[in-house]
């Protein structure tokens, strides 16, 4: 077996055996959640056969000492076993936010909340999420993110300071839904 996919065997029993894997509550919407399962699915059964078929294939070829073609194929198969070993732990350790749960008097994880940056004078919607479910490009932000812990807990009109590299930036905060 090759040093890569043996190191990728070794992190996959450290996780099935929570020796390197935070038993952190992972919070989730229901979306979230379901997306997560989604792609478990998918490793489980495509992605594995796919790999499968690739090592089958590679087989063929003959002298595995020479053979790099089996050995990018267990690579593969190492470490999406340990996607899967990660995706296990996560969903084992989910909590997922009950939408009946969140109001819109305080921010919380799974509003949207629109806030109006004070110095740039721009008007921007955020969708507060569990650190897994983060995506920049539907505004996404994680409430472990220093807007998201900056803007938990505050109400509508409240301006909220944000420490970031380039200075503090203030943001006051316009309305907040589900």
């Amino acid at each position: 077996m090759c040093k890569i996919a043996s190191q990728l065997l070794h992190d996959i029993e450290a996780i099935q055996g929570g020796i390197t894997m935070e038993e952190k509550e992972v919070i989730l919407t229901q979306e979230g959640y379901n997306n997560l399962e989604k792609e478990l699915n998918f490793l489980k059964t495509e992605k594995r056969a796919d790999i499968a078929d690739r090592i089958k294939v590679a087989l063929g070829f003959g002298d595995l000492s020479e053979n790099s073609e089996y050995d990018e194929a267990k690579n593969a198969q190492a470490e999406n076993e340990v996607k899967i070993a990660e995706l296990e732990n996560k969903l084992r350790h989910a909590k997922i936010i009950d939408e009946k749960d969140i109001d819109t008097e305080t921010v919380q994880i799974g509003n949207k909340v629109k806030v109006l940056d004070v110095e740039f004078d721009e008007k921007i919607e955020y969708t507060i999420v569990g650190s897994t479910e983060v995506n920049l490009a539907e505004n996404k932000i994680s409430n472990e993110s220093p807007l998201g812990e900056a803007l938990l807990g505050a109400k509508k009109n409240q301006t909220v300071e944000v420490n970031a590299p380039a200075g503090v930036m203030k943001y006051k905060i316009l309305s907040i839904k589900k």
